[in-house]
Protein backbone atom coordinates (compact mmCIF):
# COMPACT_ATOMS: atom_id res chain seq x y z
CA UNK A 1 0.00 0.00 0.00
CA UNK A 2 1.50 3.37 -1.02
CA UNK A 3 1.75 6.36 1.33
CA UNK A 4 -1.38 8.06 -0.02
CA UNK A 5 -3.58 4.98 0.38
CA UNK A 6 -2.13 4.35 3.85
CA UNK A 7 -3.03 7.90 4.76
CA UNK A 8 -6.60 7.51 3.50
CA UNK A 9 -6.91 4.16 5.28
CA UNK A 10 -5.89 5.71 8.62
CA UNK A 11 -8.34 8.58 8.15
CA UNK A 12 -11.17 6.23 7.21
CA UNK A 13 -10.55 4.10 10.29
CA UNK A 14 -9.94 6.97 12.68
CA UNK A 15 -11.03 6.49 16.28
CA UNK A 16 -13.35 8.96 18.04
CA UNK A 17 -11.45 11.89 19.50
CA UNK A 18 -11.90 13.55 22.88
CA UNK A 19 -12.25 17.34 22.78
CA UNK A 20 -10.74 17.95 26.22
CA UNK A 21 -7.71 15.74 25.49
CA UNK A 22 -7.05 17.51 22.19
CA UNK A 23 -7.34 20.91 23.79
CA UNK A 24 -5.20 20.04 26.80
CA UNK A 25 -2.48 18.98 24.35
CA UNK A 26 -2.94 22.23 22.41
CA UNK A 27 -2.38 24.31 25.54
CA UNK A 28 0.66 22.30 26.62
CA UNK A 29 2.35 22.52 23.22
CA UNK A 30 1.51 26.21 22.88
CA UNK A 31 3.46 26.89 26.08
CA UNK A 32 6.52 25.43 24.32
CA UNK A 33 6.10 26.94 20.84
CA UNK A 34 4.47 30.34 21.46
CA UNK A 35 7.65 32.24 20.60
CA UNK A 36 8.12 30.27 17.37
CA UNK A 37 4.46 30.90 16.58
CA UNK A 38 4.91 34.62 17.25
CA UNK A 39 7.86 34.82 14.85
CA UNK A 40 5.89 32.91 12.20
CA UNK A 41 2.91 35.27 12.52
CA UNK A 42 5.23 38.29 12.48
CA UNK A 43 6.73 37.14 9.17
CA UNK A 44 3.22 36.53 7.78
CA UNK A 45 1.98 39.98 8.79
CA UNK A 46 5.07 41.69 7.41
CA UNK A 47 4.73 39.86 4.10
CA UNK A 48 0.99 40.61 3.88
CA UNK A 49 1.63 44.33 4.47
CA UNK A 50 4.29 44.45 1.76
CA UNK A 51 2.09 42.58 -0.71
CA UNK A 52 -0.87 44.85 0.11
CA UNK A 53 1.22 47.95 -0.50
CA UNK A 54 2.62 46.61 -3.79
CA UNK A 55 -0.82 45.62 -5.10
CA UNK A 56 -2.22 49.03 -4.09
CA UNK A 57 0.59 50.83 -5.91
CA UNK A 58 0.00 48.89 -9.12
CA UNK A 59 -3.76 49.37 -8.86
CA UNK A 60 -4.77 45.74 -8.28
CA UNK A 61 -6.06 46.13 -4.72
CA UNK A 62 -9.87 45.95 -4.23
CA UNK A 63 -11.71 49.26 -4.14
CA UNK A 64 -12.69 50.14 -0.55
CA UNK A 65 -15.02 53.04 -1.35
CA UNK A 66 -18.16 51.02 -0.57
CA UNK A 67 -20.32 53.35 1.52
CA UNK A 68 -19.21 56.70 0.08
CA UNK A 69 -22.78 57.28 -1.18
CA UNK A 70 -24.60 55.55 1.68
CA UNK A 71 -25.54 51.90 2.16
CA UNK A 72 -27.14 50.09 -0.75
CA UNK A 73 -27.76 46.34 -0.72
CA UNK A 74 -27.28 45.91 -4.45
CA UNK A 75 -24.08 47.94 -4.36
CA UNK A 76 -22.85 45.91 -1.40
CA UNK A 77 -23.51 42.60 -3.21
CA UNK A 78 -21.69 43.83 -6.30
CA UNK A 79 -18.79 45.13 -4.17
CA UNK A 80 -18.58 41.86 -2.23
CA UNK A 81 -18.31 39.77 -5.39
CA UNK A 82 -15.95 42.09 -7.24
CA UNK A 83 -13.60 42.56 -4.28
CA UNK A 84 -13.30 38.79 -3.81
CA UNK A 85 -12.42 38.32 -7.49
CA UNK A 86 -10.00 41.27 -7.50
CA UNK A 87 -8.24 39.82 -4.47
CA UNK A 88 -7.49 36.47 -6.14
CA UNK A 89 -3.91 37.24 -7.33
CA UNK A 90 -3.01 38.76 -3.96
CA UNK A 91 -4.61 35.85 -2.10
CA UNK A 92 -2.74 33.25 -4.15
CA UNK A 93 0.57 34.87 -3.23
CA UNK A 94 -0.19 35.31 0.47
CA UNK A 95 -1.78 31.86 0.78
CA UNK A 96 1.24 30.18 -0.80
CA UNK A 97 3.65 31.91 1.57
CA UNK A 98 1.37 31.22 4.54
CA UNK A 99 1.23 27.51 3.67
CA UNK A 100 5.04 27.42 3.48
CA UNK A 101 5.47 29.16 6.85
CA UNK A 102 2.78 27.14 8.65
CA UNK A 103 4.19 23.88 7.23
CA UNK A 104 7.62 24.83 8.58
CA UNK A 105 6.02 25.68 11.94
CA UNK A 106 4.36 22.24 12.03
CA UNK A 107 7.70 20.64 11.18
CA UNK A 108 9.15 22.32 14.27
CA UNK A 109 6.12 21.33 16.36
CA UNK A 110 6.53 17.66 15.40
CA UNK A 111 10.08 17.67 16.74
CA UNK A 112 9.27 19.63 19.90
CA UNK A 113 6.27 17.41 20.65
CA UNK A 114 8.61 14.42 20.32
CA UNK A 115 11.11 15.96 22.75
CA UNK A 116 13.67 16.84 20.06
CA UNK A 117 15.34 20.23 19.71
CA UNK A 118 13.97 21.99 16.64
CA UNK A 119 16.03 24.28 14.43
CA UNK A 120 14.06 27.46 13.69
CA UNK A 121 13.99 27.15 9.91
CA UNK A 122 10.86 29.09 8.94
CA UNK A 123 11.86 29.06 5.27
CA UNK A 124 12.49 25.31 4.98
CA UNK A 125 9.68 24.85 2.45
CA UNK A 126 10.75 27.80 0.31
CA UNK A 127 13.15 25.43 -1.43
CA UNK A 128 12.44 24.94 -5.13
CA UNK A 129 11.36 21.30 -4.83
CA UNK A 130 8.70 22.25 -2.28
CA UNK A 131 7.66 25.77 -3.24
CA UNK A 132 6.44 24.88 -6.74
CA UNK A 133 4.05 22.37 -5.16
CA UNK A 134 3.01 24.92 -2.53
CA UNK A 135 2.26 27.46 -5.26
CA UNK A 136 -0.15 25.01 -6.88
CA UNK A 137 -1.69 24.29 -3.47
CA UNK A 138 -2.01 28.05 -2.95
CA UNK A 139 -3.86 28.36 -6.25
CA UNK A 140 -6.19 25.45 -5.38
CA UNK A 141 -6.73 26.77 -1.83
CA UNK A 142 -7.57 30.26 -3.15
CA UNK A 143 -9.84 28.87 -5.85
CA UNK A 144 -11.87 26.79 -3.39
CA UNK A 145 -12.05 29.61 -0.83
CA UNK A 146 -13.05 32.15 -3.50
CA UNK A 147 -15.82 29.93 -4.85
CA UNK A 148 -17.10 29.31 -1.31
CA UNK A 149 -17.04 33.05 -0.53
CA UNK A 150 -19.02 33.82 -3.67
CA UNK A 151 -21.64 31.39 -2.36
CA UNK A 152 -21.64 33.50 0.83
CA UNK A 153 -21.35 32.54 4.47
CA UNK A 154 -22.17 28.87 5.16
CA UNK A 155 -20.17 27.22 2.34
CA UNK A 156 -17.14 29.28 3.36
CA UNK A 157 -17.46 28.16 6.98
CA UNK A 158 -17.62 24.55 5.78
CA UNK A 159 -14.51 24.63 3.58
CA UNK A 160 -12.39 26.42 6.19
CA UNK A 161 -11.98 23.10 8.04
CA UNK A 162 -10.67 20.93 5.17
CA UNK A 163 -8.53 23.79 3.88
CA UNK A 164 -6.90 24.06 7.30
CA UNK A 165 -5.41 20.57 6.84
CA UNK A 166 -3.43 21.47 3.70
CA UNK A 167 -0.37 22.59 5.69
CA UNK A 168 -0.15 19.73 8.21
CA UNK A 169 -0.68 17.05 5.55
CA UNK A 170 1.90 18.67 3.27
CA UNK A 171 4.39 19.15 6.13
CA UNK A 172 4.33 15.46 7.00
CA UNK A 173 3.79 14.11 3.47
CA UNK A 174 5.65 16.42 1.06
CA UNK A 175 6.07 13.55 -1.39
CA UNK A 176 2.33 13.46 -2.14
CA UNK A 177 1.00 15.19 -5.24
CA UNK A 178 -1.05 18.36 -4.95
CA UNK A 179 -4.35 16.58 -5.65
CA UNK A 180 -3.53 13.81 -3.17
CA UNK A 181 -2.96 16.46 -0.48
CA UNK A 182 -6.25 18.13 -1.37
CA UNK A 183 -8.16 14.82 -1.31
CA UNK A 184 -6.61 13.78 2.00
CA UNK A 185 -7.33 17.22 3.52
CA UNK A 186 -11.00 17.06 2.57
CA UNK A 187 -11.30 13.46 3.72
CA UNK A 188 -9.82 14.30 7.13
CA UNK A 189 -11.69 17.59 7.33
CA UNK A 190 -15.03 15.91 6.59
CA UNK A 191 -14.29 13.00 8.93
CA UNK A 192 -13.39 15.26 11.86
CA UNK A 193 -15.26 18.43 10.90
CA UNK A 194 -17.14 19.01 14.15
CA UNK A 195 -14.24 18.54 16.56
CA UNK A 196 -11.96 20.56 14.26
CA UNK A 197 -14.42 23.45 14.11
CA UNK A 198 -15.04 23.29 17.86
CA UNK A 199 -11.36 23.35 18.78
CA UNK A 200 -10.77 26.08 16.18
CA UNK A 201 -13.47 28.20 17.76
CA UNK A 202 -12.14 27.88 21.29
CA UNK A 203 -8.53 28.33 20.18
CA UNK A 204 -9.55 31.38 18.17
CA UNK A 205 -11.18 32.95 21.22
CA UNK A 206 -8.01 32.33 23.24
CA UNK A 207 -5.89 33.70 20.41
CA UNK A 208 -7.96 36.88 20.31
CA UNK A 209 -7.26 37.50 24.00
CA UNK A 210 -4.08 39.14 22.77
CA UNK A 211 -6.27 42.07 21.76
CA UNK A 212 -6.33 42.98 25.45
CA UNK A 213 -2.61 43.68 25.14
CA UNK A 214 -3.09 46.77 22.95
CA UNK A 215 -3.79 44.65 19.85
CA UNK A 216 -0.12 43.80 19.25
CA UNK A 217 -0.44 41.13 21.95
CA UNK A 218 -2.52 39.09 19.50
CA UNK A 219 0.66 38.45 17.51
CA UNK A 220 1.89 36.43 20.49
CA UNK A 221 -1.31 34.42 20.98
CA UNK A 222 -2.97 33.87 17.60
CA UNK A 223 -0.65 31.04 16.52
CA UNK A 224 -2.59 28.77 18.90
CA UNK A 225 -5.25 28.42 16.19
CA UNK A 226 -2.85 26.27 14.15
CA UNK A 227 -2.42 23.64 16.86
CA UNK A 228 -5.84 21.86 16.92
CA UNK A 229 -5.29 20.47 13.40
CA UNK A 230 -1.79 19.41 14.45
CA UNK A 231 -3.12 17.20 17.26
CA UNK A 232 -6.14 15.93 15.35
CA UNK A 233 -3.80 14.83 12.56
CA UNK A 234 -1.46 13.29 15.15
CA UNK A 235 -4.29 11.28 16.75
CA UNK A 236 -5.76 10.15 13.42
CA UNK A 237 -2.62 9.55 11.33
CA UNK A 238 0.43 9.98 13.56
CA UNK A 239 3.92 11.18 12.72
CA UNK A 240 5.57 7.80 12.21
CA UNK A 241 6.36 8.51 8.55
CA UNK A 242 8.80 11.36 9.14
CA UNK A 243 11.12 11.50 6.15
CA UNK A 244 14.74 10.38 6.26
CA UNK A 245 16.15 13.88 5.79
CA UNK A 246 14.43 14.99 9.01
CA UNK A 247 15.70 11.90 10.80
CA UNK A 248 19.26 12.74 9.79
CA UNK A 249 18.77 16.24 11.13
CA UNK A 250 17.39 14.87 14.38
CA UNK A 251 20.38 12.56 14.81
CA UNK A 252 22.70 15.49 14.31
CA UNK A 253 20.89 17.42 17.03
CA UNK A 254 21.28 14.47 19.38
CA UNK A 255 25.00 14.38 18.76
CA UNK A 256 25.18 11.06 16.89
Amino acid sequence: MDSFNRLLHKIENAKPLDFSTIFDNVIELFKKVWLKGFLMVLIMVGFAIVVGIVFSLIGLAPNDQLFSDGFNLEAYTEFYSSSILQSVPQNILTTTVTLALVSAFYRMCIKIDSGINAVEDYFYFFKKEYFSKLLMLGIIHTGIATLAQLMFFLPYIYVLVPLAYFAIIFANNPELSEMEIVKASFKLGNKKWLITFGTFLVAGILGLLGLLGCVIGMLFTISIVYLPTFFIYKEVVGFDNTNEIDQIGNNDNLGY
